[in-house]
Formats: C-alpha cells, structure tokens, sequence
C-alpha cells in the first residue's frame, strides 16, 4: 500500500461514486464507519477522509481499496486527511478526534507518547513516565503479555526506578501509571474505584494498594511496539532525545531489552528470513511521516557528549537499509562484499549524502545505503564530489519509489 500513489484522479473517482450510491451505502460497501473528525469538503459535499482514500486506493491500476483495518492506514490528522490536503484537497475538523475521546487512532497514541507531559526538577524532566514506557515496549517487542497484576508491574518497575532514576526519582510506579492511562495510552482493568490522578503521595498508593489493578499498554500501542520495528525507533529516538539529553541510558536499555534494537542491523528475530525486514510502502510512509516530524523540532540541536556531534535519528537509518533491500545504493557501484554479518545482513553503511555539519538532513531523502567501498569512495575518493551528486539524485529517486513521495521541505533554520 503506498497513499503516495493515489492522485486527485482516483479520489475524485472516489467521490464520484460516493455521491452515486449514497454516502451510507458507500460507508457500508467498502466497510468503513462515518468519521468524526475529518470531512473531505469537495465542491459543497462534504465525504469520509478515511472512506474516500480507502476507496481511491481501488481505482489505481491493479489495486485493490484499502479497508479500515489495512495496517498503517489511518484517517488522523497524519495520515488520510494530510494526505488529501497535500493534494490540494479541504480537510475540515470536526467534533471530537476521530475515534471518540476514548478509542484514539493509531497516530493520536504515538502522538500523545511522543509528546509526553512530566513533571520538572531542578529545569530537568523527570524520568518516571520514560522509564515505563521503555520497560512496556520491551516487554511487546518480546511478545510478553500485555497486561499484568499490579504487584508485578510495581514491582518491576520499582527496581527500574531505583537503578535508573537518574535524576532523584523516587521508587513510586503508581505516579507514572496513574499520569499514562490519564494521557489514554495505558490501560487499566478491574478496579473499583475511580482511577486516582497523579497528584498527591499518599492518595495514590492507597488506590493502587486497594485496587490492585491489572495492567499496560493500551492494545494498539501494544501491537504498533510488538510488529512495527519503524515505531519502536520512532518512539525511542524521541524519549531518548527528548528526555535522556546528557545522560547514559545504555544499562536501563540494556535491563528492559532495548540495548540491541540496531537501525544498521534490522531484527530478523530466530527463524525468520532477512526479507522479512523489508518494509512496506505504507511503513516507510509512516516512518518518513514521524523523522519529519521529529526534524522540525530537532534540526540543528546537538548531545551533550564532548563531541556535540548532531543528534541522528535511528528511524531514518532504518528506513534507508530496508528501502537498499540489501544491495549498495550507488548505481555504479563495481560490486559488493559477497560476505554478510552473523545474522544474515548485508554488510552496508547509512550515509548522509550532505554531511548534518555542512546543513545535510537526517532524512532518507538525503541519505542513502552504501558498500564499504563506494562509502570510502564518496567520503575522501577523488571522484567523491561527482559521486556525491549521483548519490544525492539517487537518494530522492529511492526515497519517491519506496512511498515517501516527494521528499518534504526541510526544517526552517
């Protein structure tokens, strides 16, 4: 599936045949649900955002509609009803968010974890939620069970805290449970009480004590972690860049079993083919969606570390390894190590056509997969200014075919 493909030609077929049956016969034959939130408004209708994509997607060439369940498909603001309006579409807003204030979208979860409130200290932003947000999406990246008693999320969580909390947090699981399923993207079972806010101390030990609640992620966080390694890297580049700045995050990734999630070397996990991390177009949409969104309000910051090298996103170096789907992206490439790494990978480097120093992005279209060879080529050959305007025409050709589209504007500097 690849949104990038559709043009105003098949969503105005769309419509068209929207307007032909009726919108509750049209909802109805491709197994879709009025939307909420966001109304296509086409020459004084006004159409389902989702529906209408869904059903264009039908018209091209040897496709078939999307329906409401296609994986990575979303009528959120990120997605279907961006989409329509990057076509030149009016997308209007209306009433609650898509799903009703409860059952969120795929995108609004993401959104809220990527966007997190915590509370402050000493100008520093506390660690609680980031650590168990970290620890549950080790847990899904397993394939463990995504709800459990509350003795043993306290308990797991306590030690974490205790280890972790590098900036004075208290061993107190309650405050970041009780904040996560308020921001709707930790659930919460069998209680009998109303959940207790945050705030307080007493208080909110004395509702969990009480209650003893089961449980965890809310199930589409749970599953987007479990099966999509772009979101995982989306969501670690953020909390670690977001709230990890100056600090060594390496033991606690280490503990929760996120230390060995490499961009460079795609989880193929025990029995499964290398083909297997190659990612749909859809995907790598998404993915190129979230790098974008984490460009703008990165670009030009830089660690803490002694070198203040620029901060990468592990997100956009995933993207780019799977689009090589193994092979070395320079087309004049002479050939590449017949060699592979113990898990079956190709032996390739993501690199910045533009180095970030020099104002380059760190986006896949402007980053591309190379041999050891052709890297040591672009990066001190003779030829290397030549080549780096290949690889750079390359990159946004590569980037446009996998599904990216053409590739956004740059961060404002």
């Amino acid at each position: 599936m690849a949104l990038s493909d559709i043009s105003r030609v098949e969503i105005e077929k769309a419509i068209e045949e929207c307007d032909r049956l009726g919108r509750e016969a049209f909802l109805k034959a491709y197994g879709f649900r009025p939307a909420r939130r966001y109304l296509l408004v086409h020459e004084g209708g006004q159409y389902d955002s989702k529906a209408i994509v869904g059903a264009a997607h039908g018209f091209l060439p040897g496709e078939l509609p999307l329906t409401p369940s296609t994986p990575g498909f979303s009528g959120g603001a990120d997605h279907a009803a961006r989409f329509l309006q990057r076509l030149g579409f009016d997308v209007v807003a209306e009433g609650p968010a898509e799903d009703g204030p409860d059952h969120p979208d795929h995108d609004e979860l993401i959104h809220r974890i990527t966007h997190l409130k915590v509370n402050r200290s000493a100008n520093h932003r506390a660690l609680y939620k980031p650590i168990a947000l970290l620890w549950a999406m080790g847990r899904a990246h397993r394939g463990e069970p995504r709800l459990l008693p509350w003795t043993e999320t306290e308990a797991a969580l306590k030690l974490l805290l205790q280890r972790h909390g590098l900036r004075g947090e208290r061993p107190r699981p309650d405050y970041p449970i009780a904040s996560l399923h308020h921001d709707g993207v930790w659930e919460l079972r069998d209680f009998t009480e109303p959940v207790t806010t945050a705030h307080g101390d007493a208080r909110v030990k004395r509702w969990f004590d009480t209650n003893q609640p089961r449980g965890g992620l809310a199930e589409p966080v749970h599953e987007l972690f479990r099966h999509s390694a772009v979101t995982r890297l989306a969501v670690l580049d953020e909390l670690l860049g977001t709230f990890f700045e100056g600090l060594d995050p390496t033991p606690l990734l280490t503990e929760v079993g996120l230390a060995g999630i490499d961009p460079a070397e795609p989880d193929t996990g025990a029995g499964r083919t290398p083909e297997r991390w190659l990612l749909t177009a859809a995907e790598y949409e998404r993915g190129c969606a979230l790098v974008e969104e984490r460009e703008a309000r990165t670009h030009g910051r830089r660690g803490t570390g002694t070198t203040r090298r620029p901060i990468r996103s592990r997100t956009a170096r995933f993207l780019v390894l799977s689009r090589s789907r193994g092979r070395c992206e320079n087309p004049d490439c002479t050939g590449q190590p017949a060699d592979v790494t113990d898990d079956d990978h190709p032996i390739l480097e993501v690199d910045h056509v533009v180095d970030l120093t020099r104002g380059g992005r760190d986006h896949p279209s402007q980053m591309v997969a190379l041999c050891p060879n052709c890297h040591a080529v672009k990066t001190r050959g003779r030829t290397r200014e030549a080549l780096r305007e290949i690889l750079l025409r390359v990159a946004s050709e590569r980037h446009a075919d996998s599904g990216g589209g053409a590739a956004g504007p740059g961060p404002s500097r």
